[in-house]
């Protein structure tokens, strides 16, 4: 079955091809701290350490220290706008801008930027790249092609084999087409012997958490967007007994990124259960491989199906147990009743049963269950791995284009 879903291309880690000379543009929104984004400066690193020259076409952003480290350089474009004149602008932008800094290949991580970068590509005849990070909304025939440009890649990547089917389904993309290619998580920084107690007690400490508080803690990283289930998780709460409650504290660090309303929404639910000093609303945390470390149970109960699921699996890699959601690529991260459980979509009673069965388990039992998902983690979705795939698939168009041109 996977075999007729998905086409998976692996390379040797100690095999990456030689990009000497070579320049790849990726272009994105922006340099904010979700998934796209980290992936973007994790290939900015593959790229650079494979010999080539790393640009990224973007608005910039919180990552920008991250790409200039990895090696990578930024190009600032109005990137996020879905302006149809804006997007004609970028693309004569880009075009310019292949013919400058001699772009060999460019590589679409998101919609309005990709249109931009899939008609520059044509007009230049560089090969391209797209990156299908998630399921996008939207059911009409202009909404359909609008989105369709994440699928016109010379070579299709997907983050999952949710994303590869999701795709073929919607796009009719050929199998061929598409590379399954996990993402990964860096195994060097989330993992458990690398995370210092002072770092630790400086999350406890940002977080208010007294010394003597043996809770069982629950984190629930993500920005606080609906979604994601922050909702769900205090609604979850709400339907324990007092007993339960006074045994459980739920954290939920994310950056608003200016839904207000959101959070007083939150706010008032907290306050309809009587959740007052059981659930804390933390804000951005910027050092996540703490955050997980000081967690008992890592939650990602989201409402719409994760194209990935990057907390689950950087969880697992820090020997967390995770309760998800079960849909989505999430149902591929995590091994339902081995490195943790999976809850029906949007059900409060099935999320506060899947809290209540890890909760009751002995913090052996729970420290077992993540030592599975650790070892899960490092065998399928380390960083490294994305990074030599996706380096494979450039080779593979790099070396295509120049066939064609000769």
């Amino acid at each position: 079955m996977r075999g007729q879903m998905r086409q998976t291309l692996v390379m040797s880690e100690s095999a990456w091809p030689d990009l000497s000379g070579k320049t790849v543009l990726q272009v994105i929104p922006d340099l904010a701290a979700g998934g796209a984004e980290r992936t973007t400066v994790e290939m900015a690193e593959a790229i650079t350490g494979a010999g080539g020259r790393a640009l990224v076409a973007s608005a910039g952003g919180r990552l920008e220290q991250a790409l200039q480290d990895a090696g990578g350089e930024l190009i600032r474009l109005n990137a996020a706008s879905k302006n149809p004149l804006i997007i004609r602008k970028n693309t004569r932008l880009l075009e310019a801008l292949i013919a400058e800094e001699k772009i060999d290949l460019i590589h679409a991580r998101s919609r309005a930027p990709g249109w931009s970068a899939y008609v520059a590509a044509q007009r230049t005849g560089i090969p391209f790249v797209t990156t299908y990070h998630g399921a996008y909304s939207g059911k009409s025939g202009l909404k359909k092609r609008y989105n369709s440009v994440m699928a016109r890649g010379d070579l299709v990547i997907a983050n999952s084999e949710w994303t590869a089917a999701h795709v073929m389904q919607i796009h009719e993309t050929p199998r061929e087409k598409i590379v399954t290619i996990p993402r990964g998580v860096d195994l060097n920084a989330f993992d458990p012997a690398h995370v210092s107690d002072e770092r630790i007690q400086a999350i406890r400490s940002a977080w208010e958490i007294a010394p003597d508080d043996q809770r069982v803690r629950l984190v629930l990283p993500g920005r606080l967007t609906s979604w994601k289930g922050q909702g769900l998780a205090i609604d979850a709460l709400g339907a324990l007994d007092a007993g339960e409650r006074s045994q459980v504290h739920l954290i939920l660090p994310g950056d608003a990124q200016g839904r207000q309303r959101y959070v007083t929404e939150l706010e008032d639910k907290i306050i309809t259960h009587k959740l007052g000093g059981t659930v804390s609303i933390v804000g951005h945390t910027e050092d996540m491989p703490a955050a997980y470390a000081l967690a008992d149970i890592i939650l990602a109960p989201s409402t719409r199906p994760e194209a990935f699921g990057r907390v689950a699996a950087e969880a697992s890699a820090m020997a967390k147990p995770v309760i998800v959601a079960d849909h989505g690529g999430q149902r591929e991260t995590v091994i339902e009743g081995q490195t943790g459980t999976r809850a029906e979509p949007g059900s409060v009673p099935a999320l506060t049963a899947c809290i209540r069965t890890l909760m009751s388990l002995r913090p052996e039992a729970r420290a077992a269950m993540g030592r599975t998902g650790q070892a899960h983690v490092r065998e399928n979705y380390s960083k490294k791995q994305l990074q030599t795939a996706t380096l494979g698939v450039y080779a593979r168009l790099l070396l295509n284009n120049e066939s064609v041109e000769k």
